[in-house]
């Protein structure tokens, strides 16, 4: 009698796993659709800075291997591994592939932030997938940032200077330089490097220290967090 319920309770436990196997190889067939329906449209691929691009149109339309993919004319001179790229694919549940012919990978990516991929190669370095008009609207911004500022506080009363540039200084980085005679406070902070970050404007240091701005509705940039008396980004 005990070896009989002993044999019963096995089974259960042997279904109920078999259930959860199941339910779970489900759950990664829809997680890798919905990735898959996610990527079709159109991307900006680019090295990390984006100094160089390039555009391409995810379709899912069967291809080799994988999907149909199509790249802008001049990827080849701007990315030259994009040569190899003869199809996409979806591996795993977050791993978005752009492979060659034999359906071998060119370049994996990974989700970092929503709507933005990162992918490596060995030797080259780090290289992002993200939507083309999230990018281009990206580097838009970035256009509207550069030049000449001041930064003031209290009844407009001007207490530095500062260019934005675009010369690249590293990753997602660019240039800054303060003019002569500024606040004691800003000369001691001395930012050296700027960059938009979701939607914010970032100054940072040589030792790393960073003032962050957000936009007001006055087309000017205020340092977050707000005080009574804040340093605020006015255009020159």
């Amino acid at each position: 009698m005990h070896r009989r319920r002993s044999g019963h309770v096995t089974r259960i436990v042997q279904l109920c796993c078999a259930v959860a196997i199941l339910v779970l190889a489900n759950d990664g067939v829809h997680a890798q659709n919905k990735l898959a329906n996610d990527m079709i449209g159109q991307w900006e691929l680019s090295t990390a800075e984006r100094g160089k691009t390039c555009a391409l149109t995810l379709k899912a339309d069967p291809a080799g291997q994988g999907f149909k993919i199509e790249l802008e004319k001049g990827c080849g001179d701007a990315l030259p591994f994009t040569k190899d790229v003869a199809s996409w694919s979806v591996r795993g549940l977050d791993i978005v592939r752009l492979q060659d012919s034999k359906g071998q990978p060119v370049i994996d990516f990974t989700e970092v932030e929503t709507g933005i991929f990162e992918g490596l190669r060995t030797n080259e370095g780090v290289y992002i997938l993200q939507d083309l008009a999230a990018a281009r609207s990206l580097a838009k911004s970035m256009d509207q940032m550069i030049g000449d500022w001041n930064m003031v506080r209290g009844n407009n009363r001007v207490v530095c200077g500062l260019t934005l540039t675009n010369n690249e200084a590293g990753t997602d980085n660019f240039q800054a330089f303060l003019k002569p005679r500024c606040d004691p406070q800003v000369a001691a902070f001395a930012p050296s490097l700027w960059r938009l970050d979701r939607g914010e404007l970032v100054l940072q240091s040589a030792n790393g220290e960073t003032w962050r701005f957000q936009p007001d509705d006055n087309a000017q940039w205020r340092r977050v967090p707000d005080s009574a008396d804040p340093f605020i980004m006015v255009r020159q």
